[in-house]
Protein backbone atom coordinates (compact mmCIF):
# COMPACT_ATOMS: atom_id res chain seq x y z
CA UNK A 1 0.00 0.00 0.00
CA UNK A 2 1.39 3.36 -0.89
CA UNK A 3 2.13 5.62 1.55
CA UNK A 4 -0.47 8.28 0.81
CA UNK A 5 -3.24 5.76 0.83
CA UNK A 6 -1.98 4.64 4.30
CA UNK A 7 -2.17 8.41 5.40
CA UNK A 8 -5.58 8.75 3.58
CA UNK A 9 -6.71 6.05 5.80
CA UNK A 10 -4.76 6.97 9.34
CA UNK A 11 -6.79 10.40 8.82
CA UNK A 12 -9.81 8.57 8.36
CA UNK A 13 -9.33 6.35 11.27
CA UNK A 14 -8.89 9.59 13.40
CA UNK A 15 -12.10 10.81 12.31
CA UNK A 16 -13.97 7.70 13.76
CA UNK A 17 -11.17 7.68 17.07
CA UNK A 18 -13.14 11.17 17.66
CA UNK A 19 -16.23 9.40 18.53
CA UNK A 20 -14.87 7.31 20.88
CA UNK A 21 -13.65 10.04 23.16
CA UNK A 22 -15.16 10.52 26.46
CA UNK A 23 -14.26 13.98 25.94
CA UNK A 24 -15.01 15.27 29.48
CA UNK A 25 -15.33 11.82 31.06
CA UNK A 26 -13.03 12.38 34.41
CA UNK A 27 -13.31 8.02 35.08
CA UNK A 28 -11.01 5.73 34.44
CA UNK A 29 -12.03 2.57 32.39
CA UNK A 30 -11.37 -0.07 30.03
CA UNK A 31 -13.74 -1.72 27.26
CA UNK A 32 -13.99 -3.43 23.84
CA UNK A 33 -15.98 -1.10 21.55
CA UNK A 34 -18.01 -0.78 18.26
CA UNK A 35 -18.50 1.44 16.03
CA UNK A 36 -20.86 2.01 13.52
CA UNK A 37 -21.11 5.03 11.03
CA UNK A 38 -21.34 5.64 7.06
CA UNK A 39 -17.90 4.88 6.63
CA UNK A 40 -18.65 0.74 8.22
CA UNK A 41 -18.16 -0.76 11.67
CA UNK A 42 -14.67 -0.96 13.54
CA UNK A 43 -14.41 -3.01 16.70
CA UNK A 44 -11.36 -2.84 18.78
CA UNK A 45 -10.24 -1.45 22.52
CA UNK A 46 -10.42 1.47 24.36
CA UNK A 47 -8.59 2.84 27.63
CA UNK A 48 -9.68 5.94 29.06
CA UNK A 49 -8.18 8.06 31.92
CA UNK A 50 -8.72 11.70 32.78
CA UNK A 51 -8.87 13.78 29.25
CA UNK A 52 -6.70 10.77 27.96
CA UNK A 53 -7.60 8.25 25.48
CA UNK A 54 -5.91 5.14 23.92
CA UNK A 55 -7.75 3.23 20.93
CA UNK A 56 -6.57 -0.25 19.75
CA UNK A 57 -7.90 -1.47 16.30
CA UNK A 58 -6.12 -3.71 14.59
CA UNK A 59 -2.64 -3.12 14.24
CA UNK A 60 -2.91 0.89 14.94
CA UNK A 61 -3.38 2.73 18.15
CA UNK A 62 -4.68 6.01 18.22
CA UNK A 63 -3.71 8.03 21.45
CA UNK A 64 -5.82 12.07 22.23
CA UNK A 65 -4.99 14.01 25.03
CA UNK A 66 -7.37 16.23 25.71
CA UNK A 67 -5.55 18.97 27.80
CA UNK A 68 -2.64 19.07 25.11
CA UNK A 69 -5.42 19.32 21.81
CA UNK A 70 -3.06 16.33 20.10
CA UNK A 71 -3.49 12.96 19.09
CA UNK A 72 -0.50 10.36 17.62
CA UNK A 73 -1.46 7.75 15.30
CA UNK A 74 1.45 4.86 15.83
CA UNK A 75 2.29 1.96 14.11
CA UNK A 76 4.13 -0.52 16.21
CA UNK A 77 5.17 -2.87 13.08
CA UNK A 78 7.03 0.09 11.34
CA UNK A 79 7.77 1.71 14.97
CA UNK A 80 6.48 5.10 13.64
CA UNK A 81 4.15 7.46 14.81
CA UNK A 82 2.10 10.61 13.56
CA UNK A 83 0.80 13.63 15.63
CA UNK A 84 -2.20 15.57 14.29
CA UNK A 85 -4.33 18.30 16.14
CA UNK A 86 -7.50 16.78 17.64
CA UNK A 87 -10.68 17.28 15.79
CA UNK A 88 -13.63 17.82 17.57
CA UNK A 89 -17.06 16.59 16.02
CA UNK A 90 -18.70 13.79 17.39
CA UNK A 91 -18.63 13.08 21.23
CA UNK A 92 -19.43 9.88 23.57
CA UNK A 93 -21.02 11.94 26.30
CA UNK A 94 -20.58 11.01 29.95
CA UNK A 95 -21.92 12.35 32.92
CA UNK A 96 -20.32 16.04 32.42
CA UNK A 97 -21.62 18.34 29.84
CA UNK A 98 -19.95 17.91 26.41
CA UNK A 99 -18.49 21.00 24.52
CA UNK A 100 -21.16 23.34 23.37
CA UNK A 101 -23.63 21.74 24.87
CA UNK A 102 -27.01 23.34 25.35
CA UNK A 103 -29.92 20.92 26.84
CA UNK A 104 -29.63 17.65 28.34
CA UNK A 105 -32.85 16.12 29.16
CA UNK A 106 -32.95 12.68 31.02
CA UNK A 107 -35.35 10.29 29.60
CA UNK A 108 -35.22 7.61 32.50
CA UNK A 109 -33.66 4.77 33.03
CA UNK A 110 -33.30 1.11 31.06
CA UNK A 111 -31.63 -1.74 31.08
CA UNK A 112 -28.35 -2.27 28.46
CA UNK A 113 -26.26 -5.38 28.43
CA UNK A 114 -27.20 -6.19 32.13
CA UNK A 115 -26.66 -2.70 33.11
CA UNK A 116 -29.32 -0.14 34.58
CA UNK A 117 -28.41 3.07 32.72
CA UNK A 118 -30.01 6.40 32.65
CA UNK A 119 -30.72 7.57 28.90
CA UNK A 120 -30.21 11.29 27.71
CA UNK A 121 -31.21 13.04 25.16
CA UNK A 122 -28.45 15.54 24.54
CA UNK A 123 -28.12 18.68 22.14
CA UNK A 124 -24.99 20.32 21.27
CA UNK A 125 -23.15 22.69 18.93
CA UNK A 126 -19.76 22.25 17.13
CA UNK A 127 -18.63 24.59 14.35
CA UNK A 128 -22.34 26.47 14.63
CA UNK A 129 -23.88 23.57 13.78
CA UNK A 130 -26.49 22.13 16.36
CA UNK A 131 -26.18 18.44 16.68
CA UNK A 132 -28.67 15.65 19.11
CA UNK A 133 -27.63 12.67 20.34
CA UNK A 134 -28.87 10.10 22.91
CA UNK A 135 -26.64 8.26 25.47
CA UNK A 136 -27.45 5.39 28.28
CA UNK A 137 -25.17 6.17 30.83
CA UNK A 138 -24.40 3.85 33.59
CA UNK A 139 -26.03 4.46 36.59
CA UNK A 140 -23.66 6.32 39.36
CA UNK A 141 -21.04 5.60 37.82
CA UNK A 142 -20.59 8.05 34.54
CA UNK A 143 -19.64 5.77 32.22
CA UNK A 144 -21.38 5.85 28.40
CA UNK A 145 -22.43 2.21 27.67
CA UNK A 146 -24.61 3.59 24.26
CA UNK A 147 -24.03 6.99 22.14
CA UNK A 148 -26.32 7.18 19.38
CA UNK A 149 -26.32 10.70 16.71
CA UNK A 150 -30.19 11.20 16.45
CA UNK A 151 -29.73 11.36 13.06
CA UNK A 152 -28.43 7.87 12.89
CA UNK A 153 -25.64 8.58 10.82
CA UNK A 154 -23.29 7.20 13.96
CA UNK A 155 -23.49 5.15 16.87
CA UNK A 156 -20.64 3.74 19.55
CA UNK A 157 -20.97 0.96 22.67
CA UNK A 158 -18.96 -0.13 25.33
CA UNK A 159 -18.76 -3.85 26.22
CA UNK A 160 -17.05 -5.71 28.87
CA UNK A 161 -16.73 -2.48 31.03
CA UNK A 162 -13.85 -2.62 33.40
CA UNK A 163 -13.34 0.40 35.72
CA UNK A 164 -10.15 1.50 37.61
CA UNK A 165 -6.84 3.08 37.23
CA UNK A 166 -5.01 3.20 34.00
CA UNK A 167 -1.37 2.68 33.56
CA UNK A 168 -0.13 6.37 32.52
CA UNK A 169 2.31 3.95 29.98
CA UNK A 170 -0.80 3.42 27.79
CA UNK A 171 -1.03 6.98 27.00
CA UNK A 172 2.78 7.84 25.74
CA UNK A 173 4.53 6.92 22.73
CA UNK A 174 7.01 3.82 22.84
CA UNK A 175 10.71 4.76 23.39
CA UNK A 176 12.49 4.27 20.43
CA UNK A 177 9.85 5.09 17.84
CA UNK A 178 10.75 7.89 15.04
CA UNK A 179 8.28 10.30 13.67
CA UNK A 180 6.80 11.51 10.11
CA UNK A 181 4.97 14.00 8.63
CA UNK A 182 1.99 13.75 7.00
CA UNK A 183 1.77 14.75 3.67
CA UNK A 184 -0.88 17.74 2.93
CA UNK A 185 -4.61 17.08 1.65
CA UNK A 186 -3.45 18.59 -2.14
CA UNK A 187 -0.47 15.79 -1.94
CA UNK A 188 -2.75 13.27 -1.23
CA UNK A 189 -5.61 14.02 -3.62
CA UNK A 190 -3.06 14.73 -6.34
CA UNK A 191 -1.34 11.17 -5.44
CA UNK A 192 -5.06 9.47 -5.87
CA UNK A 193 -5.72 11.61 -8.90
CA UNK A 194 -1.95 10.11 -10.57
CA UNK A 195 -3.31 6.62 -9.45
CA UNK A 196 -6.68 7.44 -11.38
CA UNK A 197 -4.97 8.82 -14.79
CA UNK A 198 -3.13 5.66 -14.41
CA UNK A 199 -5.65 3.06 -14.59
CA UNK A 200 -7.40 4.88 -17.21
CA UNK A 201 -4.82 4.75 -19.36
CA UNK A 202 -3.93 1.29 -19.02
Amino acid sequence: MKLFKVIFFLVSLLSSFCLLLGFVQAQEFSADFISKSAGGSNTGKIFNANYKSRMEMGDIITIAKIDQNKAWVIMPKEKTYMEMPLASGNFVAGDKNLPGEIERKLLGKETLDGKVVDKYRIVYTVSSKTETLYSWILSGVGIPVKTVAEDGSWQVEYKNIKTGTQPDSLFEIPSGYSKFSAPSISDIMGSAMNDLSGQVKN
